[in-house]
Parts: C-alpha cells; structure tokens; sequence
C-alpha cells in the first residue's frame, strides 16, 4: 500500500508583502525536484518537502507574480564507450523559501574511468553506487537530504558491489523520500540490482499519489535488476540489449540503472500549491493548471506545476 506522510517545511514563511494593499494569502506546499539519471547505480529521487498535512504554510503577497521553478531530470549515461563521469543529477525544484534539491545522479562503472566516480552522487536522495568490473571500495551510494533540511528531503542511495572472480558485479538502488535505497546483492555469478528507495504519497490535491521513488540498481546477466521505488522510480536492466526504464515525468523518479546498455532518464519534478477555497489563483503558462478539489479538510483550489512558470494568487 502507498505510504502516506508529510515532509513539512518547518518554520518556513514568504515575504508578508502586499500588492496595492491586497491581503497575503497562506499557501500549502509540494515540493518535488527532478530525479537522478540511471548509470550502474540507480538516479536518487529528487529532493521532497511539503507542509500538507499540519506543516506550516508559505504567506505570499496577494496579487504578486510568484515565479515557480519545476526541475527537470538527470541525463542517463549512454551506452559505451560511457564519459568518464556519473550520470547526471536532477535539477532543483523552488517555490518562494522552498527550494528542494535534484536527486544525485547513480555512480559509473565505465572503463577506463576514475574509481571515485563509482560513487553516486549526492542530492535530494543519492544515487545508487555503481557495480564494479573490479573490487572496488568506493562504488557507496551518494548521500541523500543535501543540503540538509528538516525534515529530510531524501535518503542515501544503495552501495553497488565490485566483481571478483565468479562474483558478478551489480549496482545499488537510488534513494527515494521515504528509503534509503537497498544496496546490490553479491552471490555467486547472479548479483542482483539494489531496489530503488520508495518515495511518499501525500493528498495535497484531494487524494493520495505517490512520487519520489529512486531508480532500480543494474544486475548481472543471469541476477536480476532492481525494481524501482514506489512513486515513478525506473526499473534497471540485467541485459545488455535493453535501455533502462526512465524516472516517471512529474514524479521526481530516479532513472534505472544499465546493465551494459543505456540507463534511464530522471523524471522531471512538479510543484503543487493549495490555496483557501474563496482564493483566485491565476498559473502560467496553460500547461499549468488550477483545480477545485475536495481536499480532507476542506474544498481548496490546487495550483499544479508541471513546467516552470508564474503564480498569481489573491483571497
């Protein structure tokens, strides 16, 4: 069953201002930034925090054009021969004093390539920590809630595991918002893919969604790949032949990781605010949209970002 829960934004609070003497109208919030791209280690759910249910809300000036910043995800690795460099991290997602940070790209394990870039990356959640062809001590998963908020805006991504002998290598799984992510499993010429964090479903628009789950670790050809995380988290791949599976758009989702092929894309962030009911909220451009939704403790109209854009807002 989805998890339900609350990241909320502590003691949080906008400018207070007015335009032409409109009354400041108080906001809740989500916050999901975009997911970390899939290499050997699954991408890191972009970084999550709201304030629904029972957080503090963000006071914003009535009237105002409030930019929104939706942040896209990290580029998954090619296949080889790869750059030597980690899959690409996921961009920051920000809404007035909220700014969640994109989820750590997953470590690589490419050759030739320096061993320190087996690690995944930091962010919002860590990437995965890449399989090694060779033993290899710095294949960690990168570390998650960078920078830190309160309370976490992710967890650490999975380690990945160093092939020796007949122990396959396998990549460990990209955190999530809720989980670390689980780290690959060594046996004896069928390593298996770490699963990918599982991320949070919250009810700010009326009813429960999922997002932020980290990408799937890569296994080896006769293991299995790691699943991805509960809320848009791609699966990796255990063939070759395959590309991993992407993050899922607007989730947030870490990117798969790759056996020997393409891994997967991080899945864009999104931003959702929910103003009082008697509020007029106004979003740009159109592909942005304002709803009424009978949310648990009242109606309320839904602004959601799905690209950046602009808010306006007055009660």
């Amino acid at each position: 069953m989805p998890i339900l829960g609350s990241r909320a934004g502590g003691s949080v609070k906008g400018f207070g201002l007015t335009s032409a003497g409109k009354a400041p109208v108080f906001l809740d919030y989500l916050v999901v930034a975009g997911g970390g791209g899939g290499a050997g280690g699954g991408g890191g759910a972009g970084g999550y925090r709201t304030s629904f249910p029972g957080g503090t809300k963000i006071e914003v000036a009535g009237g105002k054009s409030i930019p929104i910043t939706v942040g896209s995800g990290g580029t998954g690795l090619p296949a080889p021969p790869r750059p030597a460099d980690r899959a690409g991290s996921g961009q920051d997602s920000i809404f007035e004093t909220i700014t969640s940070a994109g989820g750590g790209g997953g470590g690589n394990c490419g050759q030739p390539a320096p061993s320190n870039i087996r690690q995944g990356a930091q962010g919002g959640s860590g990437g995965g920590g890449s399989a090694g062809v060779l033993s290899c001590p710095l294949n960690a998963g990168g570390s998650g809630n960078v920078p830190p908020t309160s309370p976490p805006q992710g967890n650490n991504g999975g380690n990945g595991t160093g092939g020796t002998g007949q122990y396959s290598a396998a990549g460990g799984g990209g955190g999530g918002a809720c989980a670390a992510g689980g780290p690959a499993q060594q046996t004896y010429n069928a390593s298996t893919g770490g699963q990918g964090g599982a991320g949070l479903a919250n009810s700010i628009t009326g009813s429960p969604v999922a997002r932020g789950g980290g990408g799937g670790g890569g296994g080896c050809p006769a293991g299995s790949k790691g699943q991805g995380g509960l809320g848009g988290g791609g699966d990796g791949t255990n063939i070759s032949q395959l590309e991993a599976q992407s993050g899922q758009a607007n989730t947030g989702g870490g990117g798969g990781a790759y056996y020997g092929n393409t891994g997967g894309q991080g899945g864009s962030g999104i931003v959702i605010l929910r103003a009082p009911s008697t509020a007029t909220v106004t979003v740009a451009p159109g592909t942005n949209t304002v709803t009424t939704s009978p949310a648990p403790d009242g109606s309320a109209q839904i602004a959601t970002f799905t690209v950046s854009g602009t808010l306006t807002v007055e009660d």
